[in-house]
């Protein structure tokens, strides 16, 4: 049974061959639905894309080494996926769990995700709101006005693999909200 609510959240990350939306692509996608206490309701793709030899010679120092290390390159080369396939896989996934424009996206500089999400996986983007959660953000402001909690932040494997990220992303995001957002839930009047 689908848990279908506008207050879930819809993690999202992926891999790409670098940072210019304009020529570089993505290599993975994970998905993942958590309620708006950040509990996981359900787990959803995670899926590698192909890409043929060329892109992945053009990537970067940086990705390549990433990439390589983390066996994701070996896994692309091997990978049947299209973009569109993925696209199509993620949407019905979302689709289960959010209704059509009223979910925000969210994960660790969310921003860059979205950016190729919109390029590559127009109809992906569309049914998600356009407002995203970005973990990055509570850690930059904690890095400039909390150092006691930035210090303590869970931290970081830097696996550089999607799925993983997002759990990551989602535990640095529970860690944040013990810290700052556990007070007695108040509602607010908007008159």
């Amino acid at each position: 049974m689908s848990e279908t609510s506008v207050q879930n959240l819809v993690w999202i990350d992926l891999e790409m061959t670098g940072l210019d939306v304009e020529k570089d692509r993505i290599l993975e996608i994970a998905c993942i639905v958590t309620d708006s206490k950040l509990n996981i309701i359900a787990k959803g793709p995670n899926i590698i894309i192909n890409e043929p030899d060329a892109v992945l010679a053009g990537m970067n120092s940086w990705c390549k080494d990433h990439h390589s290390k983390s066996g994701l390159i070996e896994a692309v080369k091997k990978s049947t996926y299209s973009v569109d396939q993925a696209e199509r896989d993620v949407l019905d996934f979302v689709k289960k769990y959010c209704p059509e424009r009223k979910c925000p996206m969210a994960g660790n500089s969310i921003y860059m995700d979205r950016l190729f999400i919109m390029k590559y996986m127009p109809t992906l983007n569309e049914y998600l709101h356009y407002r995203v959660i970005d973990v990055s953000t509570v850690k930059e402001l904690c890095k400039r006005w909390n150092q006691n909690v930035y210090n303590s932040s869970p931290p970081k494997k830097l696996a550089h693999r999607a799925l993983d990220d997002i759990e990551e992303s989602i535990n640095e995001m529970k860690y944040y909200k013990s810290m700052f957002f556990n007070s007695v839930e108040t509602k607010i009047d908007r008159d």
